[in-house]
């Protein structure tokens, strides 16, 4: 049988695949946990798992480089994740130490989202610090969701799109408190 272009990407990034991520409704608590979920039915739920692929990653290995060109987000299933972001003089540099923590992601947060819709390299890193289990759906699984079910695609092209907001609103946020420190 032949590898998906994901899949390929996915295992020479070090990720073990373990599949389709099918019956995704059943993975305890995540339906109530995820924003990106808590207005789908179990139903919607694993029609868009279908589409996804399942990965999992030891404690330390990366998930996403930042800088990379990629076209897929993650939906953490287990474990928890380390965001950082190269920042100073040796912001070049590959070395995880040399990274500013942005957030620690607990299962039902979506990870990389930005770059799937706009293809732009990865703003950020992600490191598993457990054992992690994550779906992966990529730009060309959301296009056969619009084409099959475009109830789903719509509803799940909204929730992604109030995530990148409520993102977008913390992160101005934080900006205005940093400036205000500078300023008084």
């Amino acid at each position: 049988m032949a590898t998906s272009p994901l899949e390929q990407q996915m295992r020479a990034a070090g990720l073990e695949v373990l599949g389709p991520c099918e019956n995704l409704s059943s993975w305890p608590g995540l339906m109530e946990e995820s924003v990106l979920l808590q207005d789908f039915s179990a139903g919607e739920v694993d029609v868009l798992g279908s589409l996804m692929l399942q990965v999992r990653a030891r404690p330390g290995q990366m998930l996403i480089a930042e800088g990379d060109a990629n076209d897929w987000m993650m939906l953490l299933l287990r474990g928890t994740v380390d965001v950082g972001k190269r920042i100073g003089p040796e912001a070049e540099r590959e070395i995880r130490g040399d990274n500013t923590r942005l957030a620690v992601l607990r299962p039902g947060t979506v990870l990389g989202e930005m770059s799937m819709f706009d293809g732009e390299p990865r703003y950020a890193s992600c490191w598993a610090l457990s054992d992690v289990e994550a779906a992966v759906l990529d730009r060309s699984g959301v296009e056969r969701l619009i084409r099959a079910r475009p109830d789903i695609g719509a509803k799940l092209l909204v929730k992604l799109t109030q995530l990148l907001a409520q993102r977008l609103r913390n992160v101005s946020s934080q900006l205005v408190r940093v400036l205000q420190q500078h300023v008084g």
